[in-house]
């Protein structure tokens, strides 16, 4: 715990010295000038920080409520404090308004302590493995004592570079307390032009930015292996199984297979438990239908099923989604039935039997012996020999193999998964970025390898970009095969090197083919959108 709380403080000292900060200097600055005390601005920017950062999710799902909601009341927040220092009137309305808290006057509205929540709500850290633990602890509702000791030590770091910054605003004010007036108007105006810089997403780029000193720290700090594993225990995260004794046939035991807990429905089959399925060999997959890697694996195992089912093999296909769209059990079902799945799939939405194999990987496999002990993983493509060389010995199959199925595991150099979602978006070039709203994008002159590029009408979201008038994308990829993941209604046409390749016509939110060849390609990818259609994700054999 000391070591986490050591790290925590460290990103937070860096965080605080990088160009995330400067949107929030100056109204430290203004708010330290205009009398306000700088402990409790920094309290008060501690607290909301802390709280939102790992509540926030949980508590505007539970209202109904959009995710920038909290935003914009802080933004709403600061004019009205601008107003209050700019126009002695508006401090006479807000102080009627709230004559029923003793305590809290316009002017020092609430000793600082609402400035300093209001700044907690639109800080916006670069994002670095630290901050990225905290935030996967509280997308899964993660809410231990590590977590909040983390977050709090996290908040504490960058709140003191930030307590100095105030501190120093409010010592020049003492210095020219003859010009108090001024100082006022000035602060106020500081104020006004900050938080209208927020209202249109100034501050967004910023997180984008590193400097030398907050890339030494992520690097050397953050991403030390001792930071890993304890980022790792932030995130739920466990150590991938290790065998705990050498038993039978020769192959290791990982220990008996944790049990199976549905987020959803089951497909194909009434609800099973391992225990039921004691005396067969069980084939654990985990997949979701929008991987290309997934797919590729399809093959082999209906294969598998197809010969060793009457052996005593059953394959289970644990869906664990990776798109909000991957939730919809309709959507899931058609997949199954579109891609001729047999044998049983369950639903696990809620991540908890992926959470309880530890699993990081789609796809992922955990071949479980007939007393219930996992006696093999693999993760990802490939080594179908062996994982069919195992499943026969497991079963003491004495008959034919399944019939050839060719690996298509690719093995050259290409462009890794793409995400066009911002919560993800790596390699993006071309105009600013405006998170959750409709806007104009200009693509750049030239787009560089792996990089990604939107032109026209857009509204990028936290998963998808959703495409409106003229909106295109242009992806400068290395690979034979180009796939995308779409979903609404509309078409798409692609272009490579300006040259017509196909037209995509979108029914269903699942994985597009835009290329196949036998030949690997360094080309530019142009792909036009009608509106409305949403784009997810690029992935590539």
């Amino acid at each position: 715990m000391i070591l986490l709380i050591g790290i925590g403080l460290v990103a937070g000292v860096a965080t605080a010295v990088s160009p995330c900060v400067l949107p929030v200097l100056p109204l430290l600055l203004a708010g330290g000038a205009s009398g306000r005390k700088p402990l409790r601005i920094v309290a008060g920017l501690v607290l909301s920080f802390s709280v939102f950062t790992l509540f926030a999710t949980w508590i505007l799902d539970h209202l109904g409520l959009p995710d920038d909601t909290l935003r914009n009341l802080a933004i709403a927040f600061l004019f009205v404090m601008a107003a209050v220092l700019l126009v002695p009137q508006a401090g006479l309305l807000v102080e009627r308004g709230l004559a029923f808290f003793s305590r809290l006057r316009p002017a020092d509205a609430g000793g600082g302590y609402f400035l300093g929540v209001s700044l907690g709500l639109v800080f916006v850290p670069c994002a670095g493995p630290f901050l990225g633990a905290l935030s996967a602890a509280a997308a899964h509702e993660s809410f231990g004592v590590r977590t909040i000791v983390a977050t709090l030590a996290y908040a504490l770091g960058a709140a003191v570079p930030m307590l100095v910054i105030a501190y120093g605003g409010r010592e020049l004010a003492t210095r020219i307390r003859q010009h108090a007036p001024s100082v006022r108007l000035a602060s106020g105006a500081v104020i006004a032009v900050v938080a209208l810089g927020l209202v249109f997403h100034v501050d967004d780029h910023l997180t984008q930015v590193r400097w030398p000193w907050t890339s030494y720290v992520q690097d050397h700090v953050e991403a030390s292996k001792s930071s890993e594993k304890q980022l790792a225990r932030l995130r739920g995260e466990k150590a991938p199984p290790k065998p705990v004794a050498t038993a039978t046939k020769g192959l290791p035991d990982y220990g008996a297979a944790p049990p199976l807990t549905a987020g959803g429905a089951w497909i194909n089959t009434k609800p099973l438990t391992l225990a039921q399925l004691r005396g067969k060999v069980v084939l654990v997959d985990f997949w979701t239908y929008s991987c290309i890697n997934c797919l590729r694996t399809l093959p082999h195992l209906k294969a598998w099923y197809a010969t060793y089912r009457k052996d005593g093999l059953v394959i289970l296909g644990v869906h664990t989604p990776e798109f909000a769209f991957e939730h919809e059990t309709s959507n899931v079902e058609a997949a199954v039935k579109r891609l001729g799945i047999a044998y049983p799939v369950m639903q696990d939405n809620d991540y908890k039997t992926w959470d309880a194999y530890s699993n990081q990987y789609w796809p992922a496999e955990y071949l479980i012996d007939k007393t219930g002990r996992i006696r093999h993983t693999h993760f990802g493509e490939g080594e179908y020999g062996q994982t069919e060389q195992l499943i026969r010995q497991l079963l003491d199959a004495k008959g034919a193999r399944a019939p050839h199925v060719a690996d298509t595991t690719p093995d050259e150099l290409m462009t890794p998964e793409t995400y066009l979602g911002y919560e993800r978006l790596s390699d993006y070039v071309g105009s600013k970025l405006h998170p959750d709203e409709l806007a104009g994008y200009t693509l750049p002159s030239s787009v560089p390898d792996n990089g990604v590029a939107y032109g026209g009408q857009w509204k990028v979201g936290g998963q998808a970009a959703v495409a409106g008038r003229g909106a295109r994308l242009q992806l400068h990829f290395q690979a034979k095969d180009v796939y995308i993941v779409l979903g609404g209604h509309g078409t798409v046409q692609a272009l490579v090197d300006g040259k017509p390749e196909r037209t995509l016509d979108v029914n269903a939110y699942r994985l597009y083919t835009v290329r196949q060849s036998s030949k690997q390609a360094d080309a530019l990818l142009e792909l036009r959108f009608s509106p409305g259609v949403q784009a997810y994700s690029f992935t590539f054999g």
